[in-house]
């Protein structure tokens, strides 16, 4: 029996305002710029997402929506409590096949986040910091990332030895943007995006 429900695709992100989001950027930013690149890669992300088909799209926030949210995409407040938390919470608000992703990965593009789950499991997207971009279930479990330690070199790690009794298909590996140099990799792996035209402003106003 093939799984061929379409999927629910949710996006866990923080309000970019200073001095809340990418405080690892700053410096060589100040906490606006910062800012203002975590609103432009959340911009990008959220575009990816609205042109992906799917059966929901879900924004789990931290904060209040603003300019950068488009149309079709749904907003629901993050729970209380740490980041393993937050994503079970996020993955419970779905009835059918879901694939999570954060706010970190500007690059990501409707062919990355087109899923199927008619001969698997599960869908892992490894990050390059050794935590995790994509989580995907085809039966949403929040027990699946209750207690995983987050923000940790083996967060990704341990993630996956909880899918381990699952099928599972691993994505491509992606860098976060979390310093100035992850920065200048992703602007140049999709130097089209919101966020590569953004850091290449901010950088050149600090020559």
């Amino acid at each position: 029996m093939t799984r061929t429900t379409p999927v629910t695709l949710l996006v866990i992100a923080k309000e970019p305002r200073p001095g809340r989001v990418k405080t690892r950027l700053t410096p060589p930013f100040t906490p606006q710029e910062a800012a203002a690149l975590a609103e432009a890669a959340l911009a990008d992300t959220l575009d990816a997402v609205a042109r992906t088909p799917a059966r929901r799209r879900l924004l789990v926030l931290d904060g209040t929506p603003g300019p950068w949210l488009p149309a079709g995409i749904e907003v629901v407040p993050q729970c209380a409590g740490g980041l393993d938390e937050r994503l079970a919470a996020a993955f419970a608000e779905c009835d059918g096949p879901a694939l999570l992703i954060g706010m970190d990965t500007p690059q990501v593009t409707p062919h990355l986040l087109t899923v199927d789950f008619a001969d698997c499991d599960a869908y892992f997207g490894p990050a390059e910091d050794g935590g995790f971009w994509a989580l995907g279930l085809a039966e949403p479990d929040p027990e699946l990332l209750r207690g995983v330690p987050m923000s940790t070199p083996d967060t990704g790690t341990a993630q996956r030895r909880r899918l381990a009794r699952l099928r599972v298909r691993d994505l491509p590996r992606l860098r976060d943007v979390d310093t100035a140099y992850d920065a200048t990799l992703v602007a140049a792996a999709a130097p089209g995006g919101r966020f590569a035209a953004r850091l290449a402003r901010l950088t050149a106003a600090h020559r």
